[in-house]
């Protein structure tokens, strides 16, 4: 019986959804400042996870409703357009509590999803090291945990009678629970054994006196274009979010120094990337939080460019790397109009009240390449020495800066 439980599960956790599911698209605006009144970034998430949005929901409220989260009102909406377009599923931008997605499905009668499921999601796909799919398990096993009751709601049963208890698929859910919290349990003792073996390997390339340096970066913003242009790999790069997950490490041969350091090729960040995430790949991000230089790769061509920075400090600070040194990368310089071009290569740029060195490239077009190798190079020499030897006005990038 146990085995059969442990199947079902092992599908809920495993398989991806049916490639072009119609789905309607749904955020709230709560207030916080960094609302998506468009939905661009769910909707750009949808469809690497294999949806195709058909509707896009917004509305406005103080609080979530504490039972549907938009209101009965709304939901009535939902469901209707839902039944026009011929959606089989609904995806919230914000994070649902158990009990509200429960409301949702029993009243739209359709999956509902919310943000933290659909990055799991995408990360459930897109992992292919051992170590990823494991963070992967976790989370995603972290996150089902406390969504057994609607999974199992077709074995509710009539109970009555003084002193009879009973609930929804109640053993059912009690041998899901147990078998979760074991598997979770393996699970995380299978990654210390990878994050162990991570540290014997850092401490080998310690011992060479190697120079670290981490590429990192909001999603989508060229972290693997400019990492196959350093180092001449062939590391997956496309045009979408996540399209790398696993930790990719080279040696980058630095001429003026005559040495070489190691470059490393991170998870890109996200707006609220599910804390479950930032745990359970705690391994892959140690290779940032024991770098000795972060290159924060920004595209330069995104609008949105500066709170996509913003999110990228605020997930260094909750891995405790925010005290790094770093250097900007302002990439994608060649999507820039006339307008926008950088009038100085090198400059500064402030975070957090703070100068930080900047330089501008275009990964795919190889532009800057050589000017940034020859600074990485100065720092490689000179590693407590990460500011521009003189100081630029930053003042140089169309009229946003």
């Amino acid at each position: 019986m146990v085995r059969e439980v442990s199947v079902s599960l092992l599908n809920l956790i495993e398989n991806p959804r049916v490639a072009s599911t119609p789905t309607i698209l749904v955020g709230v605006d709560l207030g916080a400042p960094n609302f998506d009144g468009q939905l661009e970034e769910l909707a750009l998430l949808a469809q690497t996870a294999g949806m195709t949005p058909v509707a896009r929901v917004t509305c406005k409220r103080r609080a979530p409703d504490a039972a549907l989260f938009i209101g009965s009102g709304k939901a009535d909406e939902i469901k209707l357009l839902a039944t026009q377009l011929g959606a089989k599923e609904v995806l919230f931008d914000q994070s649902l509590s158990p009990g509200q997605q429960r409301n949702l499905e029993r009243h739209l009668e359709l999956p509902v999803n919310d943000r933290t499921f659909l990055i799991l999601d995408i990360f459930a796909q897109r992992a292919r090291s051992h170590e990823g799919k494991l963070q992967v398990e976790l989370a995603r096993l972290q996150y089902l945990s406390t969504r057994l009751v609607r999974r199992w709601s077709h074995l509710e049963r009539q109970s009555g009678g003084i002193g009879m208890r009973g609930g929804p698929g109640e053993a059912q859910i009690e041998l899901d629970r147990r078998m979760i919290g074991e598997t979770i349990k393996r699970t995380k003792e299978r990654l210390g054994k990878v994050k162990r073996q991570r540290q014997t390997q850092r401490r080998q390339r310690e011992r060479r006196d190697a120079f670290n340096i981490s590429l990192i970066g909001y999603t989508n913003a060229g972290k693997s274009t400019l990492f196959n242009a350093l180092v001449k790999a062939r590391a997956y790069a496309a045009d979408q979010l996540f399209a790398t997950l696993d930790t990719t490490t080279r040696q980058l041969y630095l001429g003026e120094t005559g040495r070489s350091v190691s470059l490393s090729d991170t998870v890109g960040f996200i707006r609220d990337l599910p804390h479950g995430l930032v745990d359970a790949f705690q391994a892959t991000l140690q290779e940032a939080i024991d770098a000795d230089l972060l290159l924060h790769v920004i595209d330069a061509a995104n609008p949105n460019y500066v709170e996509q920075i913003e999110q990228v400090q605020r997930v260094l600070k909750e891995i405790g790397a925010d005290s790094i040194p770093q250097l900007l990368v302002f990439n994608k310089v060649d999507a820039l109009d006339a307008d926008h071009q950088p009038s100085r290569w090198e400059d500064e740029f402030e975070i957090e009240g703070m100068q930080t060195p900047r330089i501008f490239v275009s990964a795919r077009e190889s532009t800057g390449i050589p000017l940034l190798r020859q600074r990485l190079a100065r720092i490689a020499s000179k590693p407590e020495q990460t500011a521009p030897e003189a100081t630029l006005a930053p003042e140089n990038f169309g009229d946003e800066i």
